[in-house]
């Protein structure tokens, strides 16, 4: 059973014409520009905002059909909502914040109480339920109002940029939580975000919206080998490599080693922008760059006066450089590189 949607929708300026499908234990990251209409497809699946045309089902219930005359109330939908800024509620305690979803659907104040303590003792929080919000870390409320969520059973989960509210700092330990409990959950998942990062953790598969419009989707590694738009290259057109950082080196499942310029041991995600990676038949002369892998170009995609080329070799890489610089290099597909990268333009993020 699935999610199936097809959204029409004028608001203000945006023009919203989305279709979208969704597997349950899929894990779909919805990406995009300010404006785009992210959030706006998750509040027409919520029942926060009525279609003005199209069709939304699950589980092959339809729950909007403004042509047929149907639309369900938000509190009768199968879904949980995890806001942005998680919209809890600072007069009622932890444990009266987490009941709240049942106790809208009817549920019983005394099986509503004692479900929710089930869901803070899952998410490790047992010994919060009397304190307030306030009293909370922004680790801390994500998972109360994901435990909110959560609570009813829904078959579709939506979270809009569950991490946006944390600082750096706290991020990353926070993304290892919610991929955990996600995991946990076996309906299907629609994240709102927009760092190709915790897309690259969270999710299955990345559906790029730009003015109301999908542009493309796939999986990360296919969107960021072949961006469409410059929106899109500009966004997720990074290289992503998962590995253990250990003494200042990262090593990767295939073998490949990273060195990074400062990281912590332990999992560790890296981040090479494709600009920062420079490509020759030779190792520069000159060059300071402390990481080289030996490859070979397997698609060179031009996108206006930027070439993205792709190279496969002991660590895959894109770069990005100029029409120009092509010409000059004068690249073709098959042609056996060295692909170089400096140690201080590694980003890194524990993993």
């Amino acid at each position: 059973m699935t999610v199936a949607a097809r959204i029409g929708l004028q608001l203000g300026t945006l023009d919203l014409r989305v279709d979208l499908e969704l597997a349950p234990g899929e894990v779909v990251a919805l990406v995009g520009p300010n404006g785009a209409g992210k959030s706006t497809v998750l509040r027409c699946l919520a029942g926060l905002v009525a279609l003005d045309d199209g069709r939304i089902e699950i589980d092959g219930t339809v729950i909007d059909d403004p042509g047929a005359d149907v639309f369900v109330e938000p509190e009768r939908r199968p879904i949980g909502f995890v806001f942005q800024d998680y919209v809890l509620f600072d007069h009622l305690s932890v444990s009266e914040n987490v009941a709240y979803g049942l106790r809208a659907r009817g549920v019983a104040k005394a099986e509503a109480r004692e479900r929710a303590g089930q869901w803070l003792d899952r998410m490790g929080l047992a010994d919060y339920g009397s304190q307030r919000p306030a009293a909370l870390s922004g680790g801390q409320a994500q998972r109360v109002a994901l435990a909110r969520a959560l609570a009813t059973d829904p078959r579709l989960l939506l979270l809009d940029e569950p991490l946006a509210a944390l600082d750096v700092g706290t991020r990353a330990a926070v993304r290892r939580d919610l991929r955990r409990y996600l995991a946990t959950f076996d309906g299907m998942r629609l994240i709102v975000t927009h760092d190709p990062v915790d897309a690259h953790a969270l999710a299955d598969r990345v559906i790029v919206l730009e003015a109301g419009r999908v542009v493309q989707s796939g999986t990360l590694a296919e969107v960021t080998a072949h961006p469409r738009t410059r929106y899109v290259a500009d966004l997720v057109g990074v290289n992503l490599v998962s590995g253990e950082v250990v003494d200042g080196v990262l090593s990767t499942a295939s073998g490949a080693r990273v060195v990074i310029a400062d990281a912590p041991d332990g999992p560790t995600l890296a981040t090479i922008r494709p600009h920062s990676v420079v490509i020759g038949r030779g190792a520069a002369p000159g060059s300071s760059a402390r990481n080289t892998w030996a490859g070979s170009i397997v698609d060179i995609d031009r996108l206006g006066d930027r070439v993205r080329v792709v190279v496969d070799g002991e660590l895959p890489l894109t770069d990005e450089i100029t029409a120009s610089a092509l010409a000059e290099l004068r690249l073709a597909v098959g042609d056996r590189v060295q692909a170089s990268v400096k140690a201080t333009d590694i980003e890194v993020a524990p993993a």
